[in-house]
């Protein structure tokens, strides 16, 4: 097996961090290791969305979705799956404006894309409040690389209330993981707080956003964030699977859909599984330089998103072709009036017989 994941080649990734960094990466948890967070979502990228930065107990902490992204998120996330990831990079032509336009072999994924928007922009629109939060229960895993192999941990659920109110706030919401409740928390260097926005996307700012496809796809290239070495086709990909596995204002997620047609390199994925194992279309994007690919899976019938996940696409030193790396299914999103409420009955955690 080649090791080109610990080659100092460009094209396979570079080091073990790199690739790493394209991961739900274990949240810094003052909790025995087995009980760490682990997305990079979404998210999921999602919710953070998800990308928010969990701080308790006097230690700094991500909250990350596979992103799809969130990816995979990668998903972060990966993903997002994934969840949450760092989404970055630079461009190779100058901006990527010529890069928008969908290539011929991505038609396919874009007529499968135009069937989603449509189905999505005709769903009913929410009316959220500002002093309302966004409930998300979800199930999602993710492979520790700390060992130079890709060793995939065991599904978690998590639940997370996010904070609706747009002003710059420090405490960000809740989340919940094996058992633990703890606050979500601006980012250590946020002194003044985290805005809504892509790193904090409430509904209302995810209704702000531009629902003609092209604006808001040149949109999302100027303001996803950077990084150096990251492919930018990648990085707004996975920004939108991060902004999709939230909770999201029908419109604005029709217009996303219909962006993500545009980036070049969307496919269809065949055999597309959340990770609780429902099957579903797939939509996805190989980061050709890391040699990850995250997908995300919708409903066959109705189309609703139900996850994402991050596969190795070639062989490397932490696993073969195929292995997984993330994965997330969304379970269920409401709006509830306090953090900590679950919509059913409006209860708290642990008073229903929980531990």
């Amino acid at each position: 097996m080649t090791d080109k994941a610990t080659s100092a080649s460009p094209e396979h990734g570079g080091d073990r961090e790199e690739i790493a960094r394209l991961l739900p990466a274990p949240a810094e948890w003052d909790l025995p290791r087995e009980q760490h967070l682990r997305h990079k979502d979404t998210l999921m990228r999602h919710i953070d969305r998800d990308q928010a930065t969990v701080s308790a107990r006097g230690r700094r902490h991500r909250l990350l979705r596979p992103a799809l992204l969130a990816p995979a998120t990668a998903l972060a996330l990966a993903c997002a799956l994934t969840t949450g990831i760092a989404l970055s990079g630079t461009d190779h032509d100058g901006g990527g404006t010529a890069r928008h336009k969908a290539a011929t072999d991505i038609q396919p994924a874009a007529a499968l894309l135009d069937r989603i928007s449509d189905a999505t922009g005709r769903q009913a629109g929410l009316v959220v409040r500002d002093d309302q939060f966004v409930y998300t229960r979800e199930r999602a895993r993710g492979a520790d690389l700390t060992s130079g192999k890709a060793v995939m941990g065991p599904l978690r659920d998590r639940e997370v209330w996010t904070a609706q109110d747009p002003r710059p706030l420090q405490r960000l919401g809740l989340i919940r993981e094996d058992g633990e409740t703890l606050p979500v928390n601006a980012e250590l260097g946020d002194t003044g707080g985290t805005p809504a926005g892509f790193g904090r996307p409430t509904y209302r700012w995810l209704a702000s956003l531009p629902t003609d496809p092209g604006e808001l796809l040149a949109h999302l290239y100027a303001r996803t964030p950077k990084a150096e070495g990251r492919e930018r086709d990648q990085a707004v990909f996975e920004q939108i699977g991060s902004l999709l596995g939230g909770l999201t204002p029908p419109r604005t997620a029709a217009a996303l859909y219909r962006a993500a047609a545009r980036i070049p390199g969307v496919t269809e994925a065949s055999r597309a599984r959340d990770a609780v194992g429902r099957q579903g279309l797939g939509i996805a994007r190989v980061d050709t330089r890391y040699g990850v690919r995250t997908e995300w899976v919708f409903d066959a019938d109705d189309y609703t998103f139900l996850g994402s996940r991050s596969v190795l696409t070639e062989d490397t030193s932490y696993g073969r072709t195929g292995t997984l790396l993330s994965g997330s299914a969304v379970l269920e999103h409401a709006v509830v009036d306090e953090a900590g409420l679950r919509p059913a009955g409006g209860e708290r955690p642990g008073t229903n017989g929980e531990s």
